[in-house]
């Protein structure tokens, strides 16, 4: 198999802890494109009609891609319980919050990496930024004891998020006043899944 993927994007590093965690990384080839949604890599395109990251190929069927679909194919692979049935609605709806996270500051990027600075617009990346600040106050408010169990894809992406706002928007300080999930995080990105995917 094959991950067709670019290191700094979130959604693909959930992909890539995954990988670490259920010891399944041996038996896929990373391959690093160089995408954006201006400019689609070929190879994500071929996995992918929209172009998007992450895309897993496979030699027994179809590639597969959006990062929560490829989580639980590997997840399924390895019997890895990362969903355990006993709170896989509110993994999922957790897992969901950290994506929403992740949607709304790649789109607070993209807007000043890939416009021009004189067609940007202060209050899109004003607005994204409100939908994560309250995603993540939400998770320090109301899900720290799932973050704080056995572990889990939400946890995954959660973290991941996390760091995808240290390396884009560090200056939004979103640990303020989250002071929790703040320490969740600095103990959740020293595992050596994290570390070894950090962009």
């Amino acid at each position: 198999m094959q991950l067709i993927m670019s290191p700094a994007s979130p959604f693909v590093r959930s992909v890539r802890v995954l990988l670490r965690e259920t010891g399944l990384i041996d038996r896929v080839d990373e391959v690093q494109v160089a995408t954006s949604p201006m400019a689609s890599a070929a190879e994500a395109l071929a996995a992918n009609p929209t172009g998007k990251i992450p895309a897993l190929t496979r030699a027994d069927g179809p590639a597969i891609y959006d990062s929560r679909v490829i989580m639980r194919y590997l997840d399924n692979m390895a019997d890895a319980n990362l969903y355990p049935n006993t709170s896989l609605y509110e993994v999922l709806t957790l897992e969901a919050t950290a994506i929403a996270i992740m949607d709304a500051t790649v789109s607070m990027a993209y807007e000043v990496r890939l416009r021009p600075e004189t067609q940007q617009s202060p209050d899109w990346i004003e607005a994204h930024w409100g939908k994560a600040a309250r995603g993540i106050e939400a998770i320090n408010a109301r899900w720290m004891s799932h973050l704080n169990g056995p572990l889990n894809a939400a946890q995954i992406a959660t973290s991941c998020a996390l760091g995808y706002i240290d390396l884009r928007h560090d200056g939004r300080n979103w640990r303020k006043g989250n002071d929790a999930l703040a320490k969740w995080q600095a103990e959740f990105e020293t595992r050596e899944s994290m570390v070894a995917t950090k962009p």
